[in-house]
């Protein structure tokens, strides 16, 4: 069985978590998009890691960790992030990096980094990992499967050669910046192809095999719905597509395997980089929102920089929730709220004078007004409940409101940041 854990929102829901959590019943795991842009925050007997490119299953040693093909792949993080959580103790994980993934180059991030500063305030909020300027060269045709790296000399020189000439005229009329040093990223090439050789195969035949041997494989997406470059707000957006119907082809898979769709969603909202977002919140509610928030506050595991927060957003998970295909939702981060007395929840926008629970294409947001409903607060630690039913009542109202505005079974619910911090539930939506 194929399932898939994919964010409703802006990212950064805990989806990481979940997956951590769901591994513990799972053969495989695969990361199918997306590169060291964004992290996905696991807390277990080891430590707290902030992974940005290593699959979320690599503290299970009965597990293989799937590099898949629509991965950006950054070798320099992927090396640093294995020996770090060696090196805390964790037993080495398999690890089967897909033989058709294409690699982040330096030049990536360098073109990223003077992007951003060119746009200066009107930049997109890039974390300066080279996401776009790589996708970019995937789509141009200009971009590095990892099979290519190994070839002889005059063959990549060739291709550096070819790529540099276009790159050179950028960066030098556009970026006044210095040109791509060719022997330097020949010998890049042939220094890291070295270290991570031993762990490359046939990904899509392996899990074709796995998938005929009965086996459990789940898909690890990385930010969510809103950053989608198709469904999201255009053009504050990544660069791969976060739904779970992009795992097939970014895992190599038939898509008819994929049989669960897990949804993650935060109890509030929290968001980094720039676009709208209805439900945020400023001033002193918003620095009590981030500092109660996330484990140790809401911060971007990449960049560290503080993530912009609000209330829930129901139109925005509705959306979310649909255009991800959500079998199951994940609400996460329940527990963090214990602390206020009352708590809003966005039910509706208002747009041009009228309400709709509809979420509006990009260019209509920015006219967008928050509707609310205020509920309850509980004012207590709800950590260590494991059934619903135990949950406070004012909790278990919110979660409730919540599964009846966005229409899907809310079937986990996260309260804490350990592995264990779970309560299943039986959602009266769930078929």
């Amino acid at each position: 069985m194929v399932k898939a854990v994919v964010g409703a929102n802006w990212g950064d829901e805990g989806k990481g978590k979940i997956t951590d959590m769901l591994a513990d019943s799972a053969d495989v795991v695969v990361r199918f998009q997306g590169g060291a842009n964004a992290g996905h925050t696991i807390v277990n007997e080891y430590g707290k890691f902030a992974l940005h490119t290593l699959p979320s299953g690599v503290f299970h040693q009965n597990i293989m960790n799937v590099v898949g093909n629509g991965m950006a792949f950054d070798i320099d993080r992927f090396i640093s992030e294995y020996e770090e959580i060696i090196s805390k103790g964790v037993p080495k994980p398999q690890i089967l990096i897909s033989d058709r993934v294409q690699v982040m180059m330096p030049y990536h991030v360098q073109f990223d980094t003077l992007e951003e500063a060119r746009l200066a305030g009107k930049s997109f909020g890039s974390t300066k990992s080279g996401i776009a300027p790589f996708y970019s060269d995937k789509f141009a045709k200009i971009g590095w499967q990892i099979n290519e790296f190994y070839q002889d000399d005059d063959v990549l020189m060739e291709k550096i050669n070819r790529i540099a000439d276009q790159k050179d005229v950028l960066l030098k009329y556009l970026y006044h910046a210095d040109p791509i040093d060719r022997k330097g990223l020949l010998e890049w090439i042939k220094t890291r192809r070295d270290k991570v050789k031993p762990y490359i195969g046939n990904v899509s035949l392996y899990l074709d095999n796995a998938i005929r041997e009965g086996k459990t494989i789940l898909l690890e997406g990385q930010l969510g719905t809103m950053k989608d470059p198709d469904h999201g707000i255009y053009p504050m957006v990544t660069s791969s597509s976060p739904l779970a119907g992009y795992g097939a082809v970014g895992a190599g898979i038939p898509p008819y395997e994929i049989r669960q769709i897990v949804v993650v969603t935060k109890a509030y909202a929290s968001s980094v980089g720039g676009g709208d977002f209805v439900s945020e919140v400023h001033g002193d509610e918003a620095v009590q929102l981030r500092n109660h928030g996330g484990d140790g506050g809401e911060y971007g595991a990449t960049t560290g920089r503080p993530r912009r927060v609000g209330w829930y957003d129901c139109v925005a998970s509705k959306y979310g929730c649909r255009v991800q295909g959500a079998t199951d939702v994940a609400l996460t981060v329940l527990d963090d709220l214990g602390y206020l007395d009352e708590i809003p929840m966005v039910v509706a926008y208002e747009l041009d004078g009228k309400q709709t629970t509809e979420f509006p294409v990009t260019k209509d947001l920015a006219r967008c007004k928050p509707v609310y409903k205020v509920f309850k607060g509980w004012k207590c630690d709800i950590r260590g409940i494991r059934k619903f039913e135990d949950l406070p009542q004012e909790a278990q109202d919110y979660v409730n409101f919540i599964e009846q505005q966005i229409g899907y079974p809310i079937t986990l619910v996260s309260n804490g940041p350990g592995r264990g911090d779970i309560i299943h539930r039986d959602s009266p939506l769930k078929k």
